[in-house]
């Protein structure tokens, strides 16, 4: 069977199982149905035929829901450092009061920063180090060389540090 016929089969399936976990938004559901469609495209010769065809299509579409979500936490997020992150996942009965209100003024002080930060030097420190993505997967999602993506990471932490102090 060939994708196209396999596309014109489970669109409307895939497109009430992608409403059913999201909700009626079209607009995200359309986004997260080409991007599995897309994804199940490129992936296709991976396909082992341990499940069914449609199974195999909604675990990528909730794989693509899980990034959906995850790109929209990272985008109202600010908070880039890991070692604050793995901080604030501490239980606040877990650390006296004085090192909790350190780390909060800490936190804020690094958000007030990111925030005056232009959106494009945020985004990169974002990518760098909240989700930690290497140079040349950064690369690929701004397509740019690996080597330009090194140079704003460095400019973008530089502009970071100057407003920081």
């Amino acid at each position: 069977m060939n994708f196209n016929k396999l596309y014109k089969s489970y669109f409307s399936p895939l497109t009430r199982f992608v409403f059913k976990k999201i909700g009626s938004d079209p607009y995200n559901a359309d986004i997260i149905i080409h991007e599995t469609f897309e994804a199940a495209w490129k992936g296709y010769k991976t396909f082992k035929h341990k499940s069914s065809f449609f199974t195999w299509l909604c675990r990528i579409a909730l794989n693509k829901i899980a990034d959906y979500y995850r790109d929209q936490i990272n985008r109202r997020s600010h908070l880039i450092v890991p070692t604050l992150k793995k901080l604030s996942q501490i239980e606040s009965k877990d650390i006296p009061i004085e090192e909790k209100v350190a780390l909060d003024e800490l936190r804020n002080k690094v958000n007030e920063v990111l925030n005056l930060l232009p959106e494009d030097k945020r985004k990169l420190l974002q990518y760098k180090f909240y989700r930690d993505l290497s140079y040349k997967e950064i690369s690929v999602k701004l397509h740019i060389s690996p080597r330009a993506v090194e140079g704003k990471i460095y400019r973008a932490k530089k502009a970071f540090a100057k407003l920081f102090s």
